[in-house]
């Protein structure tokens, strides 16, 4: 083990424990409130042959959750299986009222959410009125806990375990229970193959990977490698992502963003088919029809951003355009890493309102401010923190964004910006420990997230090289103290980067890559942030 990678894990407190955990060491899942009771309806259902029907959610980790749960009951012998999932332009999120009615024609005699739930007392009250029942498994903050359900599921409601897990790990937590229910207390090994799921739903939903986190995603990396699934492999293929060279980037960056495209422009519904399909071939149409969706996203975006104009005034930016509603979260938030500042994206709808996301960071709440707002400016909004929804009246938009930015002054907040700066783990004084033998030891922490970032070195070179390649991103060569030299790659950088030159002598935080080229091999530097502290 190198010098500088011990260095690494006493600085974040991990040991060998962490760097290869022990699958045998996850939780008893009966610990988890609500689960004896809610395997004990599952069995009767089965017994009964019943129709259960999976209210999932659209993103990623309710189609992962959903597509996860589905394959745990048919093992279980349930045969009678149904997944629905919200749409998000007709529906909204959730299981709601209108959701009712649609579960209730299915047929349904049992309803288990996943990713969802927690808040839907009504919903789960009108179904019960139908005869219906509801088990309900969610990872969400509960409002209050839902009377009306058979059994609630949710490790918030006061567990002492499973706290940072995502729908789809307590989805997995119920595979896992129910495995052991049917064979004798202990599981068989082959709820492992749902790890695939897991892993990729965990980590698009950014969920904290320590404790139980830690231990679904690293053996979810190694059964995602090998998956079964000709959904994920063709969606793999799509996404140029090698299987056999899987890190964080290619699930969080690639993987996980076609998912969410379904839901954000069309349907989650193409996302859901795509994880159940057994036809490589009918995989293969799938796939690129997400890639694409992809695509149209991306371009869409993008188009969004670049016709935003920002000015200094404004503290809080509230931004109005004619907009896709499913990347106006997606816009507000690279709002906020362009002009750092807390973002509001809102497009007009056809009976006049406008609706919208927004994004935030540092001490300014969006929960608070929506919740402070005068009465009869907004129709509705809530959320958290650093996220939220909203609508409003059209003639309401010059009030709205005159109150959000006198809300913000009024609070006088100081130095924010210094919430989206990343924390270096050590600081260099040259490249001579950069190897790649180090690489290949902090691939060992993979996968990274929330909790278990991707290490950040830092360190002050000069430039002796210097490209900007098609007008985006920008390359440069440093030379440290010593003479030593290392390539470094910022992929979209900022304007202001682009002014460096060659002899300016930089600050810079940086992450390792491995470039592979013509059968050579380079590790190469990932720009984080770039300060120019002397020019030539």
């Amino acid at each position: 083990m190198t010098e500088l990678f011990k260095k690494l894990l006493r600085e974040r407190g991990l040991d060998e424990h962490f760097l290869y955990p022990k699958y045998e060491e996850l939780f008893d899942p009966f610990r988890l409130k609500g689960m004896k009771k809610a395997i004990a309806r599952i069995e009767q259902a089965r017994e009964r042959g019943e129709k259960i029907v999976i209210f999932g959610d659209y993103d990623a980790d309710g189609v992962t959750a959903s597509t996860l749960l589905r394959d745990a009951l048919k093992y279980f012998g349930c045969e009678k299986i149904e997944v629905i999932l919200p749409n998000r332009f007709t529906d909204g999120y959730g299981m709601n009222l209108p959701a009712v009615e649609k579960i209730a024609k299915r047929g349904a005699q049992l309803v288990i959410t996943v990713d969802c739930g927690s808040g839907s007392e009504e919903a789960i009250a009108a179904l019960k009125e139908r005869g219906i029942e509801t088990i309900v498994t969610d990872h969400h903050e509960i409002p209050s806990i839902p009377k009306s359900a058979v059994a609630v599921i949710n490790p918030k409601q006061g567990d002492k375990i499973g706290q940072r897990m995502a729908g789809v790990g307590v989805a997995f937590s119920l595979a896992r229970a129910l495995n052991m229910q049917k064979n004798g207390s202990s599981c068989d090994g082959q709820e492992k193959w749902l790890l695939d799921l897991v892993v990729i739903g965990t980590i698009c939903d950014s969920m904290e990977l320590r404790e139980e986190n830690r231990i679904l995603s690293y053996y979810g990396m190694k059964v995602l490698a090998k998956t079964r699934r000709p959904g994920i492999r063709e969606l793999a293929r799509v996404a140029s992502v090698d299987l056999d060279k899987l890190n964080t980037h290619a699930i969080g960056f690639q993987l996980g963003p076609r998912i969410n495209a379904a839901g954000r422009m069309k349907s989650a519904d193409l996302a859901l088919d795509l994880m159940m399909e057994t036809s490589r071939s009918k995989a293969f149409v799938l796939a690129n029809e997400l890639d694409g969706l992809n695509y149209e996203r991306r371009e869409a975006q993008d188009e969004a951003v670049h016709e935003i104009e920002v000015t200094d005034k404004d503290k809080v930016i509230v931004a109005v355009g004619k907009w896709h509603e499913g990347i106006l979260g997606i816009i507000a938030g690279r709002l906020v890493e362009l002009y750092k500042k807390p973002a509001f994206a809102l497009t007009e709808l056809e009976d006049g309102r406008l609706k919208g996301s927004g994004r935030s960071f540092g001490e300014f709440s969006l929960a608070e401010a929506l919740q402070n707002c005068p009465e009869g400016i907004l129709i509705n909004g809530g959320g958290h923190a650093s996220a939220c929804g909203l609508s409003l009246p059209k003639e309401k938009l010059d009030d709205f964004r005159d109150y959000v930015n006198d809300y913000y002054r009024g609070l006088k907040l100081k130095n924010q910006e210094k919430y989206l700066r990343s924390a270096s783990d050590l600081v260099l004084s040259d490249f001579s420990e950069i190897s790649e033998e180090l690489f290949a030891e902090i691939c060992l922490l993979e996968p990274f997230g929330d909790g278990n970032t991707e290490p950040i070195f830092e360190i002050g070179a000069q430039v002796c090289g210097k490209q900007i390649l098609k007008d985006k991103h920008l390359s440069l060569t440093l030379r440290d103290k010593d003479e030593k030299t290392m390539k470094m790659l910022a992929f979209y950088a900022p304007e202001e980067w682009k002014e460096v030159g060659v002899g300016d002598r930089v600050r810079i935080q940086f992450t390792l890559t491995k470039n592979e080229f013509r059968g050579k091999t380079a590790i190469e530097g990932s720009i984080i942030s770039l300060e120019i502290i002397e020019k030539l």
